[in-house]
């Protein structure tokens, strides 16, 4: 059993991300092995790896939940979770983003920066995690390590800063240049690259290097006053440079750039040393930002010294622990069976089981303090909670997470198997904040709501394996929202006397479009001076809980914007039941009055394919009622980037694999809900048995 974490100073938190297949388990396999944490590389298409511990994971050779592991690196401890690459499981990515400190972001040489990567740069920006990027797949043909650093300026708005540069690329890709070193690395492939000489830098790459060299001084220099007095004068050390590029790296002023090789072993322990120098500690951090439950906002320092808090952002179920929380250590220490109270509940619960976790192996932990990553068992918590000391509460921003898209049914084979069946999405729903279950009301099917077919798919193949469940499923189906096409009005007065009180309720909404968003925003200024504010919520209530279900086909409405222009009071019958009631007959009625409209999931779908079956692949988008957003060459391969309705978009791996002899390849990743097509909604209802029109 091992004790307390170490001085947050030597601690980092940070998550290894990429768009699918730039190499990023291969990248974190490798330095699991340089660090000692494992005595065998793993190989991501053998399935080997240590990371994509799932069957699923390894038989498809892709991510699919993201895995946490902690290793130790010049002294430091770094907790270390590798997250999927797939725009079906972006979840996974979210929630790690929102209790990590900083992040590696793994770009593939030849793609540069693909969709997925923009995905999960925009969702680092959203909490300001600096980043450092790594360029991998310097070995492949095509590699270009220039126009990569290029793409990550121009497409994601960075300031990338080369810290290395490539000796070759491609076939003749054999070592790195350390920058601010100025030695070339030449890695042993007989030690797997453990061992490694240093040399001079090539004699036709010091051009080069010394304008990368350059660059990399006067940035160093240029963050503060000290620094740039001994940049002129010829006494700034590569010490001070490492510093200075630590400073412009925590605020987000640059992003430092290395390159390698992963799979041939190049380049992986430059790269840990980067995470050393220039991601963030915890200490390196301000205050956490909380709020009381009244409201008011609460700043705690990060130190073991403070109350206990922690943000629980994954829940799982073990198989030898049961149900493990992975938690967040903000602030305080708390140990093994001591009792905290979850904000969410009210309640004080035990933290038991509490544990270390590589990957899904674990060891056991006495205490955890300020600034650590761990699991326990806790009985009730939910992705999101936020756990602190009875006597100090505190909520923590918690975590967004996006809409499902995509629904299937699916029910068990055997009716003696329902209960388990409930018991097994139960369990599989509080793991996964974005796999939803519905009961459809006309069939009585159970449905399941996820991102995507490969979603989905995993979720009842993980029924089958994991849950030793026999079940039947439907086909995928497209999640539609209903909103609405112009202005409309609604007023409904709700007036009843039950048990002997009389009740009165009055609301005048008028419901519009909400352009270029999603969500239903309620403005109920026009109201709030004149209403007491518990009959104004019981209106909002009223409004959602009608939302649920659109007067078009059912479906949830999305996209609609309401403000309640009036509501009437009574002098002694106006009731919270009654307002929320008449709430939800004038916001029908409006949505009626403002012309009910079909809204669907569009996707955005990015390609890659040679030049000479660019026709025959937009000729076929254009088929599936896509727009193609734009095209760029790539020497004899071209890149083209479309938007396309989700529900023309089933099968579509199978049709590019026809129309380009299996040479292309492609992602998708949702864009937005837009309404659909007047013809094609007609021709959606009528098959689904509605008649509108």
């Amino acid at each position: 059993m091992t004790t307390v974490s170490p001085d947050p100073l030597r601690i980092r938190n940070i998550g290894i991300m990429a768009h699918i297949d730039a190499g990023k388990t291969t990248v974190t396999e490798r330095i699991l092995f340089y660090s000692g944490r494992v005595h065998r590389m793993g190989d991501v298409d053998h399935g080997t790896t240590v990371m994509d511990w799932m069957p699923q994971e390894r038989e498809r050779g892709i991510t699919i939940t993201s895995a946490a592991t902690t290793f130790f690196w010049r002294d430091h401890q770094i907790n270390l979770i590798d997250t999927p690459g797939h725009v079906d499981f972006t979840v996974e990515v979210e929630r790690s983003l929102r209790v990590l400190d900083g992040a590696v972001v793994v770009f593939c040489a030849v793609g540069g920066v693909e969709p997925q990567s923009e995905t999960v740069w925009r969702q680092a920006d959203r909490y300001g995690v600096p980043r450092i990027a790594f360029v991998n797949k310097m070995d492949r043909q095509g590699a270009d390590f220039a126009r990569a650093v290029s793409m990550i300026r121009e497409r994601l708005g960075a300031r990338p800063l080369p810290v290395a540069l490539p000796i070759g690329s491609g076939g003749e890709f054999e070592g790195v240049v350390d920058i601010i070193r100025g030695r070339a690395i030449h890695f042993h492939q007989e030690s797997l690259g453990a061992e490694f000489d240093l040399g001079e830098v090539p004699e036709a790459m010091l051009r080069s290097f010394e304008d990368a060299r350059k660059l990399v001084w006067e940035t160093a220099a240029e963050q503060d006053d000290e620094a740039m007095a001994r940049y002129f004068d010829g006494t700034l050390t590569e010490e001070d440079v490492v510093a200075g590029l630590r400073k412009a790296t925590l605020s987000g002023e640059i992003i430092p750039v290395l390159c390698g090789a992963a799979l041939r072993n190049i380049g992986i322990q430059r790269l840990m040393d980067a995470i050393v120098d220039w991601l963030p500690s915890p200490a390196d951090l301000g205050p956490v930002p909380g709020h009381a439950a009244g409201g008011g906002e609460i700043l705690r320092a990060r130190s073991a010294l403070e109350p206990f808090s922690a943000l629980v952002f994954k829940v799982v179920s073990d198989d030898h622990l049961g149900r493990l929380a992975y938690i967040r250590v903000y602030s305080g220490s708390a140990s093994d069976g001591e009792k905290v109270l979850n904000n969410r509940t009210g309640r004080r619960e035990r933290l038991t089981r509490l544990v270390r976790m590589h990957a899904d192996k674990r060891s056991r932990l006495e205490t955890i303090a300020a600034g650590d990553i761990a699991a326990a068992g806790l009985r009730d918590a939910a992705t999101g909670d936020t756990l602190t000391a009875a006597d100090s509460p505190l909520i923590l921003e918690s975590i967004d997470f996006p809409d499902p898209v995509m629904q299937m049914a699916i029910e068990p084979h055997s009716t003696s198997d329902e209960k388990a069946f409930e018991e097994a999405l139960q369990a599989m729903t509080s793991e996964d904040p974005t796999l939803e279950v519905a009961v459809d009301e006309e069939s009585g099917q159970t449905i399941i709501k996820g991102m995507g077919e490969l979603h989905l798919e995993i979720a009842a193949d993980r029924l089958r394996r994991e849950k030793k469940l026999e079940v039947r499923t439907g086909k995928p189906q497209v999640s539609y929202r209903e909103s609405v096409a112009g202005e409309g009005y609604g007023e409904s007065t709700f007036t009843r006397s039950i048990q002997g009180r009389g009740h009165f309720g009055h609301a005048r909404l008028a419901v519009r479009p909400l352009r270029g968003a999603s969500g239903i925003r309620i403005d109920s200024a026009a109201v709030e001076r004149d209403t007491p504010n518990q009959l104004v919520e019981a209106i909002r209530t009223g409004i959602l809980s009608s939302a649920g279900a659109g007067t078009l086909a059912g479906f949830p409405v999305d996209g609609v914007s309401v403000e309640v222009v009036e509501a009437r009071l009574h002098e002694t019958d106006s009731s919270e039941m009654a307002y929320a009631s008449a709430a939800a007959r004038a916001f029908r009625e409006g949505l009626e009055n403002a012309g009910p409209v079909l809204r669907e999931p569009v996707m955005r779908v990015d390609l890659v394919c040679p030049v000479e079956y660019v026709g025959e692949v937009i000729g076929d988008i254009s088929s599936r009622r896509g727009r193609i957003l734009s095209l760029e060459s790539r020497s004899d391969i071209q890149a083209i980037h479309a938007r396309v309705p989700l529900a023309d978009l089933f099968g579509y791996s199978t049709a590019l694999r026809s129309l380009t002899q299996g040479r292309a390849g492609y992602t998708m990743q949702f864009l937005e809900y837009d309404d659909v097509q007047p013809s094609v909604a007609e021709a959606l209802l009528r098959r689904i048995g509605v008649h509108p029109f």
